[in-house]
């Protein structure tokens, strides 16, 4: 896959977010606001591990892949 990737929501850590790069935005029709960046999943994968994320688990919704970490 390649980005962007969403990879938190308005209540999300915003020291993360940071690291990871992110920008905050709000979709049109949407009433709620997201962070993404354009990084393709694989980097922000390993840059949550660096940070002692691990994947518990992961499934495909229709087109969107979703991953479930847990951090130590």
């Amino acid at each position: 896959e390649i980005g962007p990737t969403m990879v938190g929501d308005e209540h999300s850590d915003p020291s993360l977010m940071s690291f990871l790069g992110a920008t905050k935005r709000n979709m049109l029709g949407n009433h709620f606001w997201e962070y993404y960046v354009n990084d393709a999943p694989r980097i922000v994968l390993n840059k949550l591990e660096s940070c002692g994320y691990r994947v518990v688990s992961m499934t495909g919704v229709g087109q969107t892949l979703v991953w479930c970490l847990h951090k130590e």
